[in-house]
């Protein structure tokens, strides 16, 4: 495991699912997981930044979709904020960037914009709802559409 965690980041319940799923008893678990901890082979606080700055870069994933993948592996709410945050700090541009982008890719999909502020309004609706589902919050949505 500790080769493993040396090749790339992982966090505690994916090296606990691969322990089980190789057999191994539980307090063997236990005492793997505690070492991998002990030498700083696991960090949360890392693998939250790493999985992070990734997930936004590589499948351009907004805050609350990351925030929620952070959550369902059962990682520290602090260190998730804290990742978020650096995220920000340090990824600021490019995170709207990246939304720019998204809406962009999507926007191209669409048919064209009329005159029309039916057909407007849906096609407005349609980009809003697939960048939400791409984890963007509401606000950063509606601040690229103001720009």
């Amino acid at each position: 495991m500790a080769a493993l965690c040396s090749l790339s980041e992982h966090c505690e319940s994916e090296i606990r699912e691969k322990l089980r799923k190789a057999a191994m008893p539980a307090s063997d678990i236990e005492d793997i997981v505690d070492r991998l901890y002990d030498e700083g082979f696991l960090d949360t606080a890392r693998y939250c930044r790493a999985f992070a700055r990734d997930k936004l870069r590589f499948d351009h994933w907004g805050s609350m979709k990351i925030q929620q993948a952070l959550r369902l592996k059962g990682l520290p709410d602090a260190d998730i904020s804290k990742a978020l945050a650096d995220l920000y700090e340090e990824l600021g541009d490019d995170y709207h960037r990246i939304l720019q982008d998204t809406l962009q890719q999507k926007a191209r999909t669409l048919p064209s914009p009329t005159d029309d502020e039916h057909a407007e309004y849906i096609r407005r609706g349609k980009l809003i709802r697939f960048a939400a589902s791409r984890g963007f919050t509401l606000d950063e949505i509606l601040k690229e559409f103001e720009n």
